[in-house]
């Protein structure tokens, strides 16, 4: 049976570390990211630059991530790779169809991400009630926006 969403591409990469500083000098000043803005969260216990490389639909976000406090949680250092990005055309049918599946997600539902796109996470660990989870892995689903569809609606 064919999903009634398409994954369209990766989003970005979410790179935590104790100090931004340090991610900045090699993600920017070595590597020639550019910085795209800044998003600081007490809830989401973090202070990220959005950096980006390539354009258009083919941009890809590198968020640099350090935690405001590093004894809270989420804490998103202790994962260098924090987390993979996805864009899918349809975020709310791929969550109801993904759940329907048995797919775990990550409390806090369908919501506003840094980079202003309405977003969710898929769990890293499955559990007796969502069987499907991430392996390890939290994956971000991000709701592209129509440039972005019409760009990459070959899907995946």
């Amino acid at each position: 049976m064919k999903p009634p969403y398409r994954i369209l591409g990766l989003q970005q990469i979410a790179i935590g570390g104790p100090d931004k500083q340090a991610l900045r000098k090699l993600w920017v000043d070595v590597l020639g990211l550019r910085v795209a803005s800044t998003f600081v969260s007490e809830r989401e216990n973090v202070d990220e630059d959005i950096c980006e490389l390539g354009q258009g639909a083919h941009r890809v976000e590198v968020d640099l991530m350090q935690p405001l406090d590093p004894d809270k949680k989420p804490a998103v250092h202790t994962t260098p790779l924090n987390h993979v990005g996805l864009w899918v055309d349809d975020l709310p049918a791929a969550v109801a169809a993904m759940t329907a599946q048995g797919v775990r997600f990550a409390p806090g539902g369908i919501r506003k991400g840094a980079a202003g796109h309405d977003i969710c996470f898929i769990h890293p660990k499955a559990n007796d009630e969502f069987p499907i989870g991430g392996e390890g892995v939290l994956i971000e689903l991000v709701q592209a926006p129509a440039e972005v569809i019409a760009a990459l609606g070959g899907g995946a």
